[in-house]
């Protein structure tokens, strides 16, 4: 169970990391050069919705051709909540992996807890497990990843930002 905490998750994040998209396709580059060494993989699952991206960019880079999702809520936006299962691996990509995920990889941005990796791993205790991002809370749960950050920093993804003017930092910009 994830604690209710009265801030939000960008509130309680005392460092902000935003990524471009040309930065965040460079990482799931550098993600898929070292999955190549590990690999071949019989299919890739996209944790939902952030691990979309990068297992579309990652599938791409590997030729792998068979993608599919495990849809798991754990945030409304910005607030975790408790974790809710949408829609689990289907039956085909499981029997791919000999039901315990053996020859499958599956991919999300972050890890952040380990909550929705610990729920996956459940699902698919023998598939790769890499993320982009790593948090140390959640980084024993996967196999391979490229960058971590510190637990208190919130990663602002390509998708969830908008160019803004940013005033100059003489002026109190951060």
């Amino acid at each position: 169970m994830i604690e209710s905490v009265d801030l939000n998750a960008q509130e309680r994040a005392g460092r902000a990391f935003p990524v471009s998209w040309d930065q965040f396709h460079r990482d799931c580059r550098a993600l898929t050069w070292r999955l190549n060494e590990v690999g071949p993989f019989a299919a890739v699952i996209a944790i939902t919705r952030g691990g979309l991206v990068p297992a579309a960019i990652v599938a791409r880079e590997l030729g792998v051709r068979v993608i599919d999702t495990v849809c798991i809520a754990s945030y409304e936006h910005d607030r975790q909540g408790e974790l809710q299962v949408l829609k689990g691996v289907s039956d085909s990509t499981k029997a791919l992996g000999g039901g315990t995920g053996k020859g499958l990889l599956i991919v999300d941005d972050l890890v952040d807890t380990g909550a929705t990796a610990r729920l996956v791993r459940e699902m698919l205790p023998d598939a790769h497990f890499a993320t982009v991002y790593a948090k140390p809370k959640g980084r024993p749960l996967v196999d391979t990843f490229i960058t971590e950050v510190s637990q208190d920093t919130w990663i602002f993804f390509p998708w969830d930002l908008a160019l803004t003017f940013q005033p100059p930092m003489k002026d109190g910009a951060g």
